[in-house]
């Protein structure tokens, strides 16, 4: 679940330094979210200690050892932790979520998409590794008549061989899936980006009613910087493939279950090269190969993508060259007439002259072959132009429309004033032409007493 600029429209202050983003409103409490910065911090502690278990295991420590008890204590407390991170961040989610509706019932904001999120993230970050548990206590195999007991030979991930394979693939499949906590990484980067934090973004977003998710994030970043992005995804990508492939391999004591060979083969199943000289043995091998192929293909299309963007001519270059191919064909236009008419005009002194038949026919073929170089160019020159034409920037024709409309309501509004100020004029003409009659009409029977006796 991702907070989205629906829990910021309203008076964000952003904190960079804390992680913390607080939202006033009014006279509403301010609340502070966690930007996810501590669970990532748990998520990765605990990762990095499964892989220091799983690296360590094989080569250090002893059947029954209590450093990987306290090992497995230290991740199952960060595994806590992280779900403790997670339950706050959901809350403060959920309390933006009734500020910003204006609600006061909490369940109405715990919808069934909602709650189902939340639990499957639980679910996600509760998974780690907890074979080590069932091992420490359990004595070391006592020796029987005619069986060598070897204590020096260790199963992978400190996994006693006498509770099985299974408990073995079980500690191999929770080591795995412990590399879905990597989710918190798109949160974080959602969270911590210039996007989110720009006040400038969230209004004109909040305008055009965007919501600055992951996926925005993310075209913003590969458009700004696509090479960077991609060679960060592609290296990080590679490395925990290749760790994972070396821990389902390295039961089987195969080439696979060494980190160089492991990269190797991950480098040629992502680039779908696949030489055939290394393959895996395991079920779980097999599935992250696989996978890495599917990722291979996705990265690939978005490499070919950023490429062709890159070496792709701009709307100046275009026009430019565009323009210098016009010229171009012009020129082998104007030569190609010509050809026609001097075609012609030969034909026609073969005509008068009534020469060699030969000569004529050759002379015709001439004149058709112009024509349809001059045809061919003048389609040439037509397709260019359409093309051309359609580069037209639809922004800049949208701008000077606006621009074109504001000014003839300018000039309308101009025209209603003069038409206002005329009538206004002539609304006094009339008041003062009806003043001067009755003026004259009271000297007339001043002056003319029969007129005023009358």
């Amino acid at each position: 679940m991702e907070m989205t600029t629906r829990n910021l429209h309203l008076d964000p202050k952003v904190d960079n330094c804390d992680g913390v983003i607080n939202i006033n409103r009014g006279d509403m409490t301010e609340i502070s979210v966690p930007l996810s910065h501590s669970g990532k911090r748990t998520a990765l502690l605990g990762t990095l200690l499964m892989i220091l278990h799983a690296e360590l295991c094989p080569f250090i420590y002893q059947p029954g050892s209590r450093y990987a008890f306290i090992i497995n204590c230290s991740i199952s407390m960060s595994t806590g932790c992280l779900l403790i991170l997670i339950v706050a961040f959901h809350y403060k989610d959920i309390r933006l979520f009734i500020i910003d509706h204006n609600q006061v019932d909490w369940r109405i904001a715990m919808t069934s998409r909602r709650v189902l999120g939340i639990s499957l993230e639980l679910l996600v970050c509760a998974i780690h590794p907890v074979g080590t548990y069932w091992e420490v206590g359990i004595p070391a195999p006592i020796a029987r008549e005619g069986v060598e007991v070897n204590s020096s030979n260790s199963a992978p991930l400190c996994v006693s061989s006498r509770h099985g394979e299974v408990l073995l693939d079980t500690e191999l499949l929770l080591s795995a899936l412990m590399f879905l906590r990597l989710y918190l990484v798109h949160r974080t980067i959602l969270l911590h980006s210039k996007v989110l934090l720009s006040a400038s973004y969230r209004s004109i977003g909040s305008l055009n009613n965007i919501n600055f998710t992951f996926r925005f994030v993310l075209k913003v970043l590969m458009n700004k910087y696509p090479a960077r992005t991609l060679m960060v995804f592609i290296f990080l990508f590679w490395l925990i493939a290749s760790w994972m492939l070396t821990l389902c391999e390295r039961q089987t004591q195969e080439e696979t279950g060494r980190m160089d060979t492991a990269l190797w083969l991950i480098a040629i199943t992502f680039l779908t090269v696949g030489y055939g000289d290394v393959s895996p043995k395991t079920s779980c091998g097999k599935v992250v190969c696989l996978f890495t192929g599917v990722m291979g293909v996705a990265c690939t299309a978005m490499l070919v993508a950023v490429m062709t963007k890159k070496l792709a001519l701009n709307k100046g270059e275009k026009h430019v060259h565009f323009f210098m191919m016009d010229i171009q064909i012009s020129k082998r236009i104007r030569h190609a007439a010509a050809n026609v008419l001097r075609e012609c005009w030969l034909l026609h002194r073969t005509n008068l002259t009534r020469g060699n038949s030969g000569e004529h026919r050759r002379h015709q073929r001439c004149l058709l072959e112009a024509i349809r170089v001059f045809r061919h160019l003048r389609l040439k020159q037509r397709k260019l132009r359409d093309y051309a034409s359609e580069m037209v920037d639809l922004p800049k024709m949208q701008m000077i429309m606006c621009d074109l409309s504001a000014n003839w309501n300018n000039s309308y509004r101009e025209l209603e004033q003069r038409i206002i100020s005329m009538e206004q004029k002539l609304d006094e003409l009339s008041h003062c032409f009806q003043q001067t009659s009755e003026l004259l009409a009271q000297a007339l029977r001043y002056r003319n007493p029969e007129i005023r006796y009358s």
